[in-house]
């Protein structure tokens, strides 16, 4: 490590408000150049990059991401067309149509375990086993089932934090891998086993179509799944490899998660880049981590668009 690799503090007193010496640009100009500080800045530049190079960026979520409040980032990141993709597991889905819906997600899982009370909610094991029922008759996966529901009810509680209703109207695929019985919404009676797996494996094999804009310069992050989203994404790119003569490649993987597991790190970091690109590991809380990543990559967009005028 050299001398000029070392963090810096903020600027202090009228100095810092003559220079932005405490805008978000500078506290990440401000960070060390050095291991994983050095990995995010990379990442960021990688997204940065296939958004104007016109490559996939896909997002793949585990239910947390939408329990820690971090909806919005997600949506403004698609809203400016970074995003290309989201792929979710079920719980995802289920956290997102509830504050949809009701405005309220989540429930003491301890306490509704002991009675069998646990996921036992009609509005959503109801709303939403119809939805995919409906989906399923009609040809759709199942994010674009439970995203064309939404839209249809008149009173939503808060419509503008639902990925699902955001992809609809951008256009932007949001695909939904299912479970067998690890979600809360197959315990319903309205639940057909026919319907999930059809419009589940609908969505699989969108991903899989996704992944071909991942050749030469892509990126995916995984946030929050350690098991579901690993194993799909594996098998959506031997699919999509399988296609176009082992395309594609060249793009950049990151794992951006509370803890490092298994699955992430050798599905997502290690085998999927081992014939062309980079993976990272990069772990911290969801609600620190997603929102650094957010506002760094719209800084670098901002930051290019004013260097880029005359």
């Amino acid at each position: 490590m050299r001398a000029e690799e070392f963090a810096r503090p903020p600027v202090a007193g009228d100095a810092a408000a003559m220079s932005g010496g405490r805008s978000f640009a500078a506290f990440l100009d401000s960070l060390p150049d050095i291991l994983v500080a050095r990995d995010f800045r990379r990442i960021v530049a990688a997204i940065v990059a296939a958004h104007h190079a016109h490559r996939s960026v896909v997002f793949m979520l585990g239910g947390h991401v939408v329990k820690t409040g971090l909806t919005p980032l997600l949506i403004d990141l698609m809203e400016r067309h970074v995003i290309t993709h989201v792929a979710v597991n079920g719980s995802t889905a289920i956290h997102d149509y509830e504050m949809a819906r009701f405005g309220a997600t989540s429930e003491d899982v301890a306490a509704g375990l002991r009675d069998g009370t646990f996921g036992m909610a009609e509005e959503t094991g109801r709303g939403m086993n119809d939805a995919i029922t409906a989906g399923h008759a009609n040809g759709y996966g199942m994010g674009e089932a439970l995203g064309r529901a939404l839209e249809r009810e008149s009173a939503l509680a808060h419509p503008e934090l639902s990925l699902l209703i955001a992809g609809r109207r951008l256009g932007i695929p949001i695909t939904v891998h299912a479970a067998i019985g690890a979600e809360i919404i197959h315990q319903h009676p309205a639940a057909s086993g026919a319907a999930i797996g059809e419009t589940s494996h609908r969505d699989f094999r969108r991903l899989s179509a996704s992944l071909d804009g991942l050749d030469g310069g892509g990126v995916v992050v995984n946030v929050g799944s350690a098991v579901i989203m690993p194993e799909v994404f594996l098998k959506a790119l031997t699919v999509a490899r399988n296609l176009h003569a082992g395309r594609p490649t060249g793009f950049q993987t990151c794992d951006l998660d509370m803890q490092r597991q298994y699955r992430p790190r050798v599905n997502v970091v290690e085998r999927p880049t081992q014939n062309g690109g980079v993976g990272y590991e990069i772990t911290g809380h969801h609600e620190i981590m997603l929102p650094l990543l957010a506002w760094a990559i719209v800084d670098a967009l901002e930051r290019g668009a004013r260097e880029a005028i005359p």
